[in-house]
């Protein structure tokens, strides 16, 4: 052991997050509250009228929420089969929705029993809307119509037949009574005027549409459909502003803050992307724990709701920032004294992340001195969980897969009894088990690949060898030596 010499590793303080003023905003919310919800949560729209209750859209009901209620209020379930998009009006007294079975139906929000049934798509009604006037509801359905109806006589006054595919969203204009938007499938987002008789303004999106949202000046409009939100400038004929690209997964919803300067939009990936409306950069991020299909926010963003494939209800309140006047204000040095080392982060090396061979030289020189074992069991939940990060980000890299795996069986059988009591260290558990079958995906995959170049040089050297040959008189091949 005399020239055994220690392996230096430098330490440094781990980077925090970059602290922004959007970053302050939008984490100043509560501990979600879920909801559980009959089946998948379709739509959430709150009221624009105090109280500002909410609507919630999930199979076959329609449940109206208080912002701080986590029981319904009221409900309406008067439907025979799937209902879909419940809207306010925006006076928040009535509300409109629509059906699997092709019906649209309006609701006072006092009473129980629909007010209005408007009889006339023959395919699922995916998306309704009140015009600017209060007094007329669009709807587009998967018939590939868009139909306009007279709220108090309960007849149609204009249908539409340009989409060649499912309408599943739209929305209306608040400034003008007469403009209306809808997406399809078909890939295109089509401005109707209800005082012609075809659309004035066609987009193409490029991938089936999934949500349009009309910005309250009526100049931009957005649509998404597939991984893209795009932006368009309605004012230069749908010009394409900027077409974003930052979800994994199809984008299934849109929304504005309360401000309108802040674009959000939710996806199948789990994530709420919040973008600003000057730069179009993503600004912030929420995680989500299934595919999200809705999403709304409340007056002055003081409520985020967030509707899931597994009928899951996530709703978030901000959090009070009222001060207490009764405290006593502080002297300078306890303050200061109070937030010392708020910063503070725990050190530890680097190398695992900039240098990893160093790491797995000491994983190594450990195994060969058998105490590996110690020295990874007895860990808390913060240390296995850097270690199993440490794993998933080398285990497949082929310098370091011999060491890693064997370290990674010494991991699982000291820590498999204790497996179930943390969901984070479960989670890393999964993602090293699909790494793993992965990586033996890869060598079988491998194996197959040397398989056949062992095949075909067998092939090439057993022809090389015939060109030594040399055929006598009688046809036959007779062996001739080579001299060297």
């Amino acid at each position: 052991m005399a020239g055994y010499k220690p392996v230096a590793i430098q330490t440094y303080p781990i980077l925090g997050e970059k602290i922004t003023q959007d970053t302050l905003y939008w984490n100043n919310y509560k501990t979600p509250v879920q909801i559980k919800e009959f089946g998948a949560v379709s739509k959430v729209d709150f009221s624009p009228q105090p109280p500002y209750n909410y609507a919630v859209t999930a199979s076959s009901r329609i449940h109206i929420y208080g912002r701080y209620s986590q029981e319904p209020i009221k409900t309406f379930s008067r439907f025979k089969d799937t209902a879909y998009c419940a809207t306010f009006r925006q006076d928040g007294r009535l509300l409109v929705a629509g059906s699997e079975d092709g019906g649209v139906q309006l609701f006072d929000i006092s009473g129980r029993a629909p007010l209005r049934q408007f009889e006339g798509h023959t395919k699922a009604v995916h998306t309704v809307d009140f015009t600017a006037d209060k007094y007329h509801v669009v709807s587009g359905a998967d018939d590939y119509t868009v139909k306009l109806w007279d709220i108090p006589n309960s007849k149609e006054i204009l249908t539409f037949k340009e989409h060649s595919d499912y309408v599943r969203c739209g929305c209306a204009s608040k400034l003008n009574p007469d403009l209306f938007i809808t997406g399809s499938y078909d890939h295109t987002v089509k401005m109707f005027d209800a005082r012609t008789s075809e659309s004035v303004l066609c987009v193409e999106h490029g991938q089936p549409v999934e949500s349009v949202l009309l910005f309250p000046s009526g100049g931009l409009l957005v649509s998404a459909g597939g991984r893209y939100v795009k932006v368009w400038d309605m004012l230069k004929g749908g010009q394409l502003l900027v077409s974003l690209k930052n979800h994994h997964k199809t984008v299934t919803c849109l929304c504005l803050s309360s401000s309108g300067q802040r674009l959000l939009s939710g996806s199948l990936d789990r994530k709420v992307k919040v973008y600003s409306t000057t730069s179009y950069k993503v600004v912030h991020s929420f995680d989500y724990a299934a595919s999200i299909l809705s999403l709304a926010l409340a007056h002055e963003d003081e409520t985020i709701v967030v509707g899931m494939t597994n009928g899951i209800l996530s709703v978030k309140h901000r959090k009070s920032e009222a001060k207490k006047e009764s405290l006593p204000r502080r002297r300078r040095p306890a303050y200061r004294t109070f937030i010392k080392g708020k910063n503070y982060m725990k050190q530890r090396p680097t190398c695992t992340i900039k240098t990893p061979e160093i790491t797995v030289s000491i994983i190594k020189e450990l195994n060969r001195r058998g105490v590996l074992a110690n020295a990874l069991a007895g860990r808390d939940e913060k240390e296995i969980s850097h270690v199993l990060n440490f794993l998933i980000r080398n285990l497949s890299q082929p310098r370091f897969a011999p060491v890693l795996i064997n370290a990674a069986e010494i991991i699982i059988d000291i820590y498999l009894p204790v497996i179930g009591q943390s969901p984070v260290v479960d989670k890393k558990f999964l993602v090293l088990q699909g790494l793993v079958e992965k990586e033996i995906d890869y060598q079988r995959e491998l194996l197959e690949t040397l398989g056949m170049m062992d095949m075909l040089f067998a092939t090439m050297r057993r022809k090389e060898g015939t060109s030594v040959l040399e055929h006598t008189s009688d046809g036959f091949p007779e062996n001739k030596k080579i001299e060297s």
